[in-house]
């Protein structure tokens, strides 16, 4: 089919990329091919699935499409790299919605890079597969996300610990605009190359502040907020990224690169999943700290473009970092008021909720009260019933000490309110495990049965709905590089 491409970041922006083109694939195979996606972008899903397999592997280019390897730096872990760039990805081009949205196209698993760093560039079809159902499943919840417009095998191995069946993911999101892309140039001192990619970020995400006094002070601030907003919305479902590097924070606001990522079960602000994060960095209670931590690494990047006083220009850049904290503690209470059935706005609320996330966690010690079914369940204690809620619980007295609290504050219709707001189905993780095995030895039953279960996470299917049987262990996930 024909996919027309308007690409403005090789267009507007040279110096930022390299041209690359994606890695042949023996036998491409179509996995999965996402229909509602390809319609909201435009496209003809039935003529894209004709001949995706060669599309998404990388095998034809389509006319118009301009491959390119975007640069970027980034802190990983806290450590400083002054060149990372896309090492397995490429940047295909990009297309303009009907309804003017601009879509990124870019191919994940594509092969080596200039930027890949010794790797093999490749990807394995259960990450894949895992970050097609993990944007899915965001999407569905309403929180903003990169997402997967198909998934090809490509016939050929990839080796990690054991040889598995090689994929291309063709993920589809508002820009590839990272942190990491500003440091890359701000490590250079190229001030002018910071400029126009900050233009060219205000022009496609924030055109509102282009005529603002100083537009690169006023760009900064509307980062903040819209980062800000999808913690709190992360913090709210349990989400945890597991690896919040600084390129893998988008300046668009969207949720992106979703390697070691999975949903909290027991309530645990310690609790960390990424079997590279050893020391806690990213675990579910750091993720606001780690917010201002990557903010304040990009207004170290702006500083040129904050004032040509530097003694200024820090001066502006601390006034706004110091607002962070309050202002998701604003965001995250919003979350709350909205999970608990809350009638308008009170200041005690956040009080109310940190009160509750008190109680599920109990003691402190191993998994505490079932965050999704905490939750959800409050929709049952409306009416002064906790029968349903506190055997979550290893001890609910303060459980029913906080009950009588929240019913003097909700809402008339607190039940639909709370069902409305979260969820019953979350991607648990061994129901995750379970399809992405399934897949990977070939049977994709199982995870389509899991996308259309978290695709429509308001609806309750028990059997999606269940923490992981005990015995398990802990659940450990992977960068799958």
């Amino acid at each position: 089919m024909t996919i027309s491409f308007d690409n403005s970041w090789v267009r507007d922006l040279p110096g930022t990329f390299l041209p690359v083109r994606p890695a042949p694939a023996p036998a491409p195979r179509l996995l999965v091919l996402n229909r509602a996606l390809a319609c909201e972008m435009g496209l003809d899903p039935v003529a894209l699935e004709a001949g995706a397999a060669d599309l998404f592997s990388g095998n034809r280019l389509p006319e118009g499409a301009e491959p390119v390897a975007q640069a970027y730096a980034g802190h990983q872990f806290g450590g400083f790299s002054p060149q990372l760039g896309d090492g397995r990805a490429l940047l295909m081009g990009e297309v303009l919605a009907p309804d003017g949205r601009r879509w990124d196209i870019h191919l994940k698993g594509s092969g080596r890079t200039p930027f890949s760093r010794g790797g093999d560039g490749k990807a394995a079809v259960g990450p894949m597969l895992r970050e097609y159902l993990m944007g899915e499943a965001m999407a569905a919840l309403g929180i903003p996300t990169t997402r997967a417009l198909a998934v090809v095998a490509t016939g050929a191995p990839v080796l990690r610990e054991v040889e598995l069946p090689g994929a291309v993911l063709a993920r589809v999101a508002a820009s590839h605009i990272r942190v990491g892309t500003f440091q890359f140039f701000a490590a250079r001192g190229d001030q002018a190359q910071l400029r126009r990619l900050a233009d060219y970020t205000i022009a496609r995400h924030f055109p509102e502040v282009a005529g603002a006094e100083n537009p690169y002070v006023a760009l900064f601030d509307h980062v903040i907020g819209r980062q800000a907003r999808l913690i709190a919305q992360w913090m709210g479902v349990g989400f945890i990224h597991g690896v919040m590097n600084t390129d893998n924070m988008a300046l668009s606001g969207e949720t992106i690169d979703y390697g070691p990522c999975a949903f909290m079960e027991g309530y645990a602000p310690g609790t960390v999943f990424s079997s590279i994060d050893h020391g806690g960095r990213y675990a579910y209670g750091n993720q606001p700290l780690i917010l201002g931590w990557n903010l304040a690494r990009l207004a170290e990047a702006l500083l040129p473009l904050f004032d040509a006083d530097q003694d200024r220009a820090v001066d502006i850049a601390n006034g706004l970092l110091e607002g962070i904290a309050a202002r998701y503690r604003a965001e995250w209470v919003a979350v709350m008021r909205g999970k608990l059935g809350l009638a308008g706005a009170e200041e005690s609320d956040g009080a109310l909720a940190d009160d509750l996330l008190a109680a599920m966690e109990g003691s402190g010690s191993g998994q505490g009260a079932d965050w999704t079914l905490t939750f959800r369940r409050l929709a049952g204690a409306v009416g002064g019933e906790a029968g349903g809620i506190a055997p979550l619980f290893a001890d609910a007295t303060a459980l029913r000490a906080w009950l009588p609290r929240w019913q003097a504050r909700l809402a008339p219709d607190a039940a639909d309110r709370i069902r409305a707001a979260n969820p019953a189905v979350i991607p648990r993780n061994h129901k995750v495990e379970e399809a992405l095995d399934a897949a990977t030895m070939g049977d994709m039953a199982p995870f389509g049965a899991l996308l259309a279960a978290v695709s429509e996470p308001f609806v309750e299917r028990e059997a999606y709905m269940l923490p992981a049987p005990q015995g398990l262990g802990r659940h450990v996930t992977y960068c799958g590089t």
